[in-house]
């Protein structure tokens, strides 16, 4: 009798442990505000000036094959983000995507982890990347296929891909997929930033994939990009939430599309694209400037352009502006071919390369860039130490 009851005693002391250790897992996070603008700035003068590319390792062809567990390449990662610490590089745009979730959330958790681990050795914060609405918009897990020889980014893959656009009961599965990710890292000190959406509003007009594209994808896309910063701010991240516009006249507010309005309304900063010169550069920084708060330029430099990193740090710098240019090291995502390669045949390197800034053996395409790179990062960063 005795010894049931002291069972009994246990058993109600685990299961009312159990219990409360339940209510505390449960506990709802409570969601935030979109942050003032003095919580921006607060959290932007901490951070020191902003340099990096958007990365995918030189052996992956799109976000899928860089993070499924097949081809999670963490030799290539872990070297080639060595590279860009040692020319002062701090962050980095990095692309997941919501197949990878769908797949194997606990696998897929884990190798962000593990990213995010090999990032901070080598002193980059990554801004992480939600969805995408650029090139192939039939995204497919398993194995990728190979690059097209010579053509600009021919296996890159958007998320979600048209079936999930056009199909709202899979919204229920995208919100867990940003809140399962989110509350992982929302209060994780190596995590940069979120970016909501890539270019949410590109139609992909001039490239294969402009025919595959859903007649009425802006329509639809509208109400899951509301959704999916209400999705962010849900789980109340310490990290500012953002989404960067990219092309059209951002001269007032009025001048903005339904779409630009909830990116640049529900960011906490404010992120944008530019690939002209210095001079169209500085126009659209003054035309944001009227939001007053912080700006990242979350994709630069096409060389032919004249989006170059001579044309757009000084500028950068003069209105303390971050900066992260498309691509890093050469490889299977073929950016150094331009855009037009979906159109023009190219069959050898171009002379001037339109991205990407090192060759896969580590040495870069111009040493002048780098040498450059290293300037504006250590004059700007008195902390940075370059090996």
């Amino acid at each position: 009798m005795k010894k049931n009851l002291l069972y009994l005693l246990a058993l109600c002391c685990g299961l009312l442990t159990q219990s409360c250790f339940k209510t505390t897992q449960e506990k709802p996070v409570k969601p935030r505000a979109i942050w003032s603008k003095e919580q921006a700035h607060a959290w932007y003068d901490k951070q020191g000036f902003l340099i990096g590319p958007n990365f995918t390792p030189s052996t992956a062809i799109n976000q899928l094959e860089m993070w499924q567990a097949e081809t999670f390449d963490t030799a290539t990662i872990s070297r080639e983000l060595g590279w860009a610490k040692s020319i002062g590089m701090n962050t980095a745009r990095v692309y997941l995507h919501d197949l990878l979730w769908q797949q194997d959330s606990a696998g897929f958790l884990q190798r962000i982890d593990t990213f995010l681990s090999i990032a901070e050795r080598h002193n980059i914060k990554p801004m992480l990347v939600f969805f995408d609405s650029v090139w192939d918009p039939n995204p497919k897990i398993g194995k990728q296929r190979d690059p097209k020889p010579h053509v600009h980014n021919s296996g890159w893959v958007q998320s979600p891909g048209s079936a999930g656009l056009q199909d709202s009961s899979q919204h229920p599965r995208l919100e867990r997929y940003v809140k399962g990710v989110m509350l992982k890292f929302a209060q994780d000190d190596r995590v940069l930033a979120w970016d909501i959406w890539n270019e949410p509003y590109n139609q992909n007009h001039g490239s294969a994939y402009g025919k595959q594209e859903l007649p009425n994808k802006l329509d639809l896309v509208l109400p899951l990009l509301k959704k999916s910063f209400v999705w962010a701010r849900a789980v109340n991240p310490s990290q500012p939430v953002t989404s960067a516009i990219w092309m059209g006249n951002w001269e007032s507010h009025d001048s903005l599309t339904a779409i630009q309005k909830v990116m640049v309304d529900e960011s906490d900063i404010i992120s944008f694209h530019n690939y002209d010169n210095g001079q169209e550069l500085e126009k659209r920084i003054n035309w944001l400037k009227r939001y007053g708060r912080p700006m990242l330029c979350t994709e630069y430099m096409a060389r032919p352009n004249g989006s170059t990193f001579q044309s757009s740090l000084p500028i950068a710098q003069k209105h303390n502006v971050g900066m992260m240019n498309w691509g890093f090291v050469a490889g299977k995502t073929n950016t150094i071919y331009p855009w037009d390669s979906w159109d023009k045949q190219y069959t050898a390197e171009p002379e001037v390369w339109f991205h990407d800034i090192f060759r896969q053996d580590g040495t870069p395409y111009s040493q002048e860039e780098v040498d450059m790179i290293k300037v504006y990062a250590t004059s700007n960063n008195p902390g940075i130490v370059i090996e």
